[in-house]
């Protein structure tokens, strides 16, 4: 599913129209990609919880070069989900 098709769904279910639907949708993103960027985690009871993982200091390959290369310590993006998230995936999803 798209952006697109997310703010077309909200604003068919709640009946605001695809302009302010859009705007809700962006400030969500903008405020959690904010808060992650200031290593603030950010939790949705019920959904899960955005925050950003520290990764170690590593050492990789460079294998067309044949060489090794440090690879420094550095925060990605990552999501949980809640345990009532998982769930109902895990119901819903079995055949």
């Amino acid at each position: 599913m798209t952006k697109a098709e997310i703010i077309s769904k909200i604003s068919q279910k709640t009946g605001v129209e695809k302009t302010v639907a859009l705007t809700v949708v962006e400030s969500l993103m903008l405020e959690i990609k904010d808060s992650i960027k200031n290593q603030e985690a950010v939790f949705l009871r019920g959904f899960g919880t955005f925050l950003a993982k520290k990764r170690k200091e590593k050492t990789g390959r460079n294998i067309s070069k044949n060489t090794t290369l440090l690879i420094p310590a550095h925060h990605v993006p990552s999501f949980k989900p809640a345990k009532i998230f998982k769930d109902e995936v895990k119901n819903n999803l079995r055949d």
